[in-house]
């Protein structure tokens, strides 16, 4: 059985920092990409950032780079957000997905149960 299961979310204030982990069982971690997304309330899902079995990152928001790092432990079958200088809009339930390449994370049928995000101003 695959699962996936997020990590690291909780209140923070505004400029601070979280982590958010992402472990993933019942799969050959090595073979999969990992990609995060999130949903605020009201809005859609929207995605964060992938990351592929070779590395390779794909940010899908522009106002993300420099604030949000995505980065793999394929020894800990774990993904991490880092996510810094948080801000209010940033809050919501953050998921990760699996697939085996970026292209297709967003549709892809195995995610987590996701975690909540909220930052205070």
């Amino acid at each position: 059985e695959v699962q996936l299961v997020e990590s690291g979310g909780g209140l923070a204030q505004a400029g601070g920092s979280l982590r958010l982990s992402c472990a993933a069982s019942g799969i050959t971690f090595d073979d999969y990409a990992i990609g995060w997304f999130r949903q605020a309330p009201g809005k859609e899902r929207e995605g964060v950032s992938c990351i592929s079995n070779s590395d390779g990152i794909i940010d899908y928001q522009d106002s993300l780079k420099g604030r949000f790092t995505i980065s793999r432990d394929d020894a800990k079958n774990t993904v991490y957000l880092q996510m810094n200088e948080l801000k209010p809009e940033d809050t919501a339930v953050y998921y990760c997905a699996a697939a085996r390449r970026c292209a297709t994370v967003a549709v892809s049928y195995y995610w987590g149960q996701g975690t909540q995000v909220t930052v205070s101003s």
